[in-house]
């Protein structure tokens, strides 16, 4: 196996997955020079039914062609080193402040149009790397137009009220949730989905996404489904 993979590396030398470069032997994920560069140290997003969502990274440049890649483009694979970027912010910002960790998942017909739900595989990866695992707590119940297709935040308010639906009450009653997401624009989705959790009975709930945008505009929409 180690000598098929050192043949599959010569053939198809693995890239940095944010600035396509080749990356040295061994090496998987992102370089040295982008994690330097793209992982920085952003304020927390604030809201009503989530108390904070922290984010390792801004969406634009290369990360934002990065996470299109990830979610559109047939990138499962992207999750695990995304993953260890997201656990790494979890555990210097929200380390003691939740009990379960969740996703904010895409609509079944969604999941099945593209073969994955990328805020799953970023949630599972980021749980691995904090030796936790992440539960299944909601269900999207609508499958509502994409978040990118819409203009300014009122519509997408609009566009996910009750598109979530918790899976088992009882799992998350009386808990401190973590909620992830691959991306955070308006916090529409976060927002919505917070509140389904804290109906069904959540003590508090913390989110985490990939990445954060720090303007709204036209070319930073592809918002979490």
């Amino acid at each position: 196996m180690g000598f098929l993979s050192s043949v599959l590396d010569f053939l198809f030398p693995p890239k940095c997955m944010f600035c396509r470069k080749v990356l040295p032997v061994g090496q998987r994920g992102c370089c040295s020079i982008c994690e330097q560069k793209l992982i920085v140290d952003l304020p927390p997003r604030r809201g009503v039914y989530f108390t904070a969502c922290y984010a390792p990274m801004r969406y634009d440049g290369t990360v934002r062609d990065a996470l299109i890649r990830f979610k559109f483009q047939d990138r499962p694979g992207y999750a695990t080193e995304l993953g260890k970027i997201l656990a790494d912010c979890i555990r210097e910002k929200l380390t003691g402040q939740y009990d379960i960790i969740t996703w904010v998942p895409v609509s079944e017909k969604r999941r099945k149009q593209r073969g994955y739900d990328q805020a799953m595989l970023l949630a599972m990866a980021a749980a691995l790397s904090l030796d936790d695992v992440a539960v299944e707590t909601l269900k999207k119940c609508k499958d509502t137009p994409a978040q990118s297709s819409l203009e300014g935040a009122e519509q997408r308010r609009t566009n996910v009220v009750d598109a979530y639906e918790i899976v088992d009450p009882e799992l998350v009653a009386g808990q401190r949730v973590l909620l992830i997401d691959d991306i955070i624009t308006t916090g529409a989705t976060l927002e919505e989905a917070s509140r389904t959790l804290k109906n069904a009975g959540a003590a508090s709930v913390v989110a985490a996404a990939g990445a954060k945008t720090t303007h709204q505009n036209k070319q930073n929409k592809e918002e979490a489904l």
